[in-house]
């Protein structure tokens, strides 16, 4: 009897190990069954308002094509979760035209919404609303297992919008993107201005997969620049000839030493259309730019040339982008053969907002194809100067790499690039201001906010344009130099500083006393602005004054008020008089001349010859 429960104890635990063993067995393979899910990034269409995804936190796939205006959004940076989740990636920059995966997160409600324009879309505005989001690039790989329980997946759940396949995402899991990988890699090395994860917790994938432990450069202040490429997607380019375009793109920015502190480069791509690959901010090294341009995919369509040029001088070139303000803007416009619409308005208008076009054409028309280019000579049309330097012509595309040098050495020479000096940033302006008595107190001040809102009108500082001041009657009163202000508030309370004088109206000496006082310290390579302001007949000579400005190549306005004589006035005046000599009945209209007189100026700067 003993041995039978001796027996029994035994198989009772054996059957118990077995069990055991058996359990721990199970609890390992779900353990790793948990550790391992399987799950898709969900691919939503263009049409798909974040409003309608119930997470908080989720990571979507875009397709191409949501730049279309009909995909609307509303906002800046922070979006309305009224707006389509792609359409919104494709504006904030994350992503370009041809799609991709993105991480969205929602956030707190606005009161209000701001639109914009930027890479190829329009923002709409909008008032308050309940519920926002932001996007950044995606910052986990799909096969990417959870490290532990604070990293568990979260299912998307998307409410089905009709006429949209964004049904496929509907209970599909994805992961938490890891706070510990967020604070490991924003340790590497600083995030770009303007980055779009920052304060988010997530840093964007294509930034992961270019960091390294070496501190990143600040770039070649030598070669500090603003720069645009206007890179030609036109269908008649072809597959190869565009990835040779590509790896010219990277070649010189493998060339430039990009960063803050020195060049930054961003990228347009045109067909029928232009649209911004990246921005000046969106990248702040060579290696980052480099992994950028591989990913830019073909447009297709016209080669409409000044249809882009055009959009980067409206678009590109603005603060919201990355523009410094103190560097150069340059755009090098790249052509297959010819642009298919006409260059030269878009380009002068270009120039004028200071921005130094270079022109790469390559495989020119042939002789039997000149009848089909829209404006012979298009290039010379188009560039800051046509004396060779900013044209390069290559001929055919096998050929474009050796043209890497010669541009990134002459976009760097920033005292060569004569289109950043415009009709706003380099003068010296002076004005000579009539205090005689029958101005009058009060309208001494009007005359004195016509001076400010002229003023105004310029880039102040002390290499754009410097602004001086004197008052005459029988006397001269220098009020301030060219070099004792520096900045436009500045100068803008030194003329409201200005006392009324009184007295007699001796322009002759005036314009005299301009010359030797104001003028003869001004700097060589500054163009000299003369605007007197009178309202009165002179009692002295003005002819002889009058040409010795003219003479020292000071060119003069002459503003008559009330009872100032048109024939002293066209005689002041710079020939022709009809640019340059203004009359208004009474001092109150004097308003009214101020955007003539800067067109005029402006008109005068940009005919000169650029050669």
């Amino acid at each position: 009897m003993g041995i039978v429960v001796l027996t029994m104890k035994a198989s009772v635990i054996e059957m118990f190990l077995v069990l055991l063993v058996t359990g721990i067995q199970s609890n390992e393979e779900m353990t790793k069954k948990m550790k391992r899910p399987k799950f898709t990034v969900p691919q939503i269409s263009c049409d798909v308002r974040a409003g309608k995804i119930t997470n908080v936190e989720f990571i979507v796939k875009c397709p191409p094509g949501c730049q279309d205006p009909r995909y609307h959004v509303y906002g800046t940076d922070v979006y309305a979760s009224y707006s389509s989740v792609c359409g919104a990636a494709v504006h904030s920059g994350v992503l370009d035209n041809s799609g991709g995966k993105i991480l969205v997160r929602k956030v707190a409600g606005q009161s209000g919404y701001k639109g914009s324009y930027s890479n190829g879309v329009r923002s709409l505005s909008l008032p308050r609303w309940r519920e926002s989001f932001v996007v950044s690039g995606e910052t986990a790989r799909a096969d990417q297992s959870p490290s532990g329980p604070e990293t568990a997946a979260q299912p998307v759940t998307v409410t089905q919008v009709p006429g949209t396949t964004a049904v496929e995402a509907t209970h599909t899991t994805l992961p938490k993107p890891s706070p510990s990988a967020d604070s490991t890699a924003s340790g590497l090395r600083p995030q770009p201005a303007g980055q779009r994860s920052k304060g988010l917790g997530f840093v964007p994938k294509e930034e992961l997969s270019t960091q390294s432990l070496e501190p990143a450069s600040q770039g070649d202040p030598s070669c500090k620049v603003d720069l645009s490429f206007l890179i030609d997607g036109s269908s008649s380019v072809g597959k190869r000839r565009f990835r040779i375009q590509k790896q010219f793109l990277t070649d010189v920015a493998q060339t430039l030493d990009i960063g803050p502190a020195g060049p930054l480069m961003g990228v347009v791509q045109y067909g029928d259309n232009p649209a911004t690959q990246f921005n000046l901010k969106t990248h702040m090294n060579s290696q980052d730019v480099k992994a950028a341009i591989e990913k830019i995919s073909q447009r297709g369509g016209l080669s409409n040339t000044g249809r882009a040029i055009s959009f980067v001088t409206k678009n590109f070139f603005s603060k919201f982008n990355g523009n410094r303000g103190g560097a150069p803007n340059v755009a090098v416009v790249m052509v297959d053969g010819w642009p298919t619409d006409k260059v030269e308005e878009a380009s002068r208008f270009a120039r004028e907002s200071g921005i130094n076009i270079f022109f790469i054409t390559i495989e020119g028309a042939s002789e039997n194809e000149k009848q089909y280019v829209l404006e012979p000579n298009f290039a010379n049309k188009a560039v800051c100067r046509t004396n060779g330097f900013y044209s390069l012509t290559v001929q055919n595309w096998f050929s474009l790499h050796k043209t890497v040098q010669p541009l990134v050495k002459r976009v760097c020479d920033t005292d060569r690039l004569a289109c950043s000096k415009t009709c706003l940033n380099s003068a010296d302006i002076g004005f000579v201001i009539d205090g005689s008595s029958s101005v009058g107190t009060s309208n001494f001040r009007t005359v004195l906010q016509f001076v400010a809102n002229l003023s105004r009108e310029f880039e102040i500082s002390d290499t754009d344009t410097r602004i001086g001041a004197m008052q005459y009657t029988y006397e001269q009163r220098l009020e301030f130099g060219f070099d004792e202000y520096s900045t436009k508030s500045d100068v803008l309370n030194a003329i409201k500083r200005v006392g009324y004088w009184s007295g007699g109206t001796s322009t002759g000496a005036a314009i005299n006393y301009a010359l030797e006082q104001l003028f003869k310290k001004s700097k060589p390579n500054k163009r000299k602005l003369m605007i007197l302001i009178t309202d009165g007949r002179s009692y002295d000579d003005i002819r002889i004054p009058a040409m010795l400005a003219h003479h020292k190549g000071v060119i003069t306005y002459a503003i008559g008020v009330a009872w100032a004589a048109q024939d002293e006035l066209d005689i002041i005046a710079t020939h022709p008089a009809r640019d340059h000599a203004f009359f208004v009945d009474e001092f109150d209209n004097l308003y009214k001349v101020v955007p003539k007189v800067i067109q005029n100026i402006c008109t005068e700067f940009n005919s000169q010859p650029r050669n």
